[in-house]
């Protein structure tokens, strides 16, 4: 992982994603799986803990698309409960708060202490991403943070929402870094004319 001190200098602002770049993604979805497992256990008198696991091992093996399907198959449960699936995903309060990745927080912190700005631009149900963002561990930064939800412009990789924060902050694309991790992240800041530096090696 790259630190601080390997960015231009010359930069005024990092705009980051959120998932899988900021904090692990499965630690969301993990507690997702497992507080609709309770609730299948108090509904169908299922084995809480043997329907998180299914749906765990799935998402390892997998992937998260899937997951529903796999458990309605498994113990035969009526596909009304895919509602309350979805939902979940969406309004899940947690057992535990999201922990940022060790080497963002202290990315973030530096940044801070910098005075330069910081941006979540991420992609996905803004709800659901909002969510997540009200139930991470930000060790106080969340005070510097501005947040936009692409899919309210424009879903990456198109650079509408990255070209919105530009213009609504008077940043120039020399004064911004984009942080990211998969394809759609890197298309959007080749497009906006923004630099761009992956989240992991």
């Amino acid at each position: 992982m790259f630190s601080y001190t390997d960015i231009d200098p010359r930069k005024k602002a990092f705009v980051f994603e959120l998932d899988n770049v900021l904090y692990p993604e499965k630690d969301y979805l993990f507690q997702v799986y497992y507080l609709f497992g309770a609730f299948l256990e108090y509904k169908e008198l299922l084995d809480g803990k043997v329907l998180t696991k299914l749906m765990t091992d799935t998402y390892q093996k997998e992937g998260s698309a899937h997951i529903f399907d796999v458990v309605k198959e498994r113990f035969k449960i009526s596909d009304e409960y895919r509602y309350n699936f979805d939902l979940l995903h969406i309004t899940a309060r947690l057992p535990l708060k999201l922990l940022l990745y060790k080497d963002m927080l202290t990315l973030l912190q530096d940044i801070v202490v910098d005075r330069k700005q910081i941006f979540i631009l991420t992609n996905g149900n803004p709800e659901q991403q909002l969510n997540k963002i009200r139930q991470t561990e930000w060790h106080g930064l969340e005070q510097y943070l501005t947040c936009y939800f692409a899919d309210e412009i424009k879903p990456k990789p198109e650079p509408d929402a990255l070209h919105h924060i530009l213009k609504t902050h008077s940043l120039e694309r020399r004064d911004v870094v984009m942080i990211g991790n998969s394809e759609a992240d890197e298309l959007c800041a080749e497009a906006a004319g923004v630099d761009y530096t992956p989240s992991a090696p």
